[in-house]
């Protein structure tokens, strides 16, 4: 990986580059095509930043405490239990960081791996309401936080995160849950990773983040190139 920005330098290891963060942090990480896609032809984002995407979606799992994930992502039944590549287990020092589901229906199936086979079990978010009227599995009801009462409240979701130890999040979409973290002023930072293809329109053609109801500032901080994928970092302010 080259940095371009701030000062240019060759051969960045992703992990340090993306680790001189500290104390708590919410970032969102997010690939789209050159174009403005969020998913590739398959609905998807696996077939848009190649092998260097990964690289950085695995770097930024492994320095996170907890991974945010929405409930409408996780019922396509792709994303599974976080798992570490050896050497980002070796860096890393302990257990992968939990998958955390923000739900307000909780509306899950319950028999997927995330659910039966996480190393680190998951967490799931939802609203008092949710709870008391939703059906949890008897296993996955200790791992369950109510926060808000009709509906989730995000700052009370990440405040408790905290209390348990998961001070650095990630949240990996969907565009629900990275616009409503924006617009609840908790996110801290911005990773696009903008991949060097275009998908046109149509279907295919999938917006990074919904509606927000007031625009949100950026500030560059950092931009890295690896195999024809720029990979910017924008604080949010």
């Amino acid at each position: 990986m080259r940095r371009l920005l701030p000062e240019p330098a060759t051969d960045i290891d992703p992990y340090d580059a993306y680790g001189d963060v500290t104390g708590p942090w919410l970032r969102i990480g997010m690939v789209m095509s050159a174009d403005g896609s969020a998913t590739d032809g398959e609905g998807w984002t696996d077939g848009l930043g190649g092998e260097a995407d990964f690289r950085v979606f695995r770097t930024l799992r492994a320095l996170a405490d907890g991974i945010l994930v929405g409930a409408a992502t996780i019922r396509t039944g792709k994303i599974g239990p976080a798992r570490l590549r050896p050497g980002l287990r070796e860096r890393r020092g302990r257990p992968p960081a939990p998958i955390v589901v923000v739900s307000g229906s909780l509306s899950l199936d319950w028999t997927l791996p995330l659910f039966t086979a996480a190393e680190s079990p998951t967490l799931v978010v939802t609203s008092a309401a949710a709870l008391k009227s939703g059906e949890v599995p008897d296993a996955v009801r200790p791992h369950v936080l109510a926060a808000g009462d009709a509906e989730v409240d995000l700052g009370q979701a990440v405040r408790e995160l905290r209390r348990l130890g998961l001070e650095h999040l990630v949240c990996e979409g969907g565009p629900v849950l990275a616009t409503s973290l924006i617009e609840a002023g908790l996110a801290d930072e911005l990773c696009l990773n903008v991949a060097p293809a275009l998908m046109g329109g149509g279907d295919r053609h999938t917006r990074l983040l919904g509606d927000l109801i007031e625009p949100a500032e950026l500030e560059p901080t950092a931009v890295y190139l690896d195999d024809g994928v720029l990979f910017l970092r924008y604080g949010l302010t």
